[in-house]
């Protein structure tokens, strides 16, 4: 049975977006309320369930799990005990994790990830630009500022991580269908989110931005097309973006045998 993303991908991912946000906003950061959840409509009678693609598999000796609405003290103490960089902890927003863990990585191949939905705490300093003869262009020292969310996704210690995955899944899978996806399976979710971002091309300098209001758009109207999930690697810089696909590729090997779908099908 294929071994299962475990913690890593899903923090992973939730890096990624608070370095997207991070580049993305230049007024301060307000505090996210707790996402408004819609139930699910009931399924239709004798409707067939869809096959699952990569199952989680079962614990041999489980240990109950709290309520989905008071999982976020347990999860708390769970994550802090990972191996990462003693801080990292107080970047992550304990208030319906779960919910915006899933509901996040579920936006990642759409074209927007709302604010209020994300699990972990913007980054703090100002979006570096600048502006020559042809227009804004992004300034490679960007990059620079990722260097702490690349020491966490690299630091978490990943057979562990895995244990608690396969732990707390249940939860995930809860929130999954709350989300509005009553038949469907997170962790085949999970997967189809990460060779949607493996997909992602490098982008080459200088990357040229315009800025029509607030938030920074690409200026090559085929990186803007893109989704939220991919413009954000394209704009950590080439090699962040680097460090998180070879990450998310050794995480996926502990996940399904199959390799990846080849570039260029994102």
């Amino acid at each position: 049975m294929p071994r299962i993303i475990g913690w890593v991908a899903v923090i992973g991912l939730a890096v990624l977006v608070a370095a997207w946000f991070w580049l993305q906003r230049t007024q301060p950061v307000v505090a996210p309320a707790p996402p408004a959840i819609v139930p699910p409509a009931p399924p239709a009678t004798g409707e067939a369930q869809p096959r699952i693609q990569f199952p989680v598999p079962p614990i041999a000796t489980p240990t109950p799990l709290p309520a989905l609405d008071q999982s976020d003290a347990r999860l708390r103490e769970a994550l802090s005990g990972l191996g990462a960089e003693p801080t990292w902890i107080e970047q992550v927003v304990f208030e319906d994790f779960v919910r915006r863990v899933v509901a996040t990585v579920d936006s990642l191949t759409t074209s927007k990830i709302p604010l209020r939905l994300l699990p972990v705490k913007t980054a703090p300093g100002k979006f570096m630009t600048a502006t020559d003869a042809d227009g804004i262009r992004l300034k490679p020292e960007n990059s620079m500022r990722y260097s702490a969310y690349m020491r966490v996704l690299e630091s978490i210690d990943a057979a562990r991580a895995v244990a608690l995955y396969v732990q707390y899944y249940p939860l995930f899978q809860q929130a999954y269908r709350e989300l509005g996806y009553p038949k469907g399976y997170f962790n085949d979710r999970l997967v189809a989110v990460i060779d949607h971002l493996l997909a992602t091309p490098p982008v080459q300098a200088p990357v040229r931005l315009v800025q029509p209001e607030v938030m920074y758009r690409y200026a090559d109207p085929e990186l803007e097309a893109r989704s939220a999930g991919q413009k954000l690697l394209m704009r950590i810089g080439n090699a962040n973006a680097a460090i998180v696909k070879e990450k998310l590729r050794a995480i996926r090997r502990e996940l399904v045998a199959a390799p990846p779908p080849p570039p260029g099908r994102g």
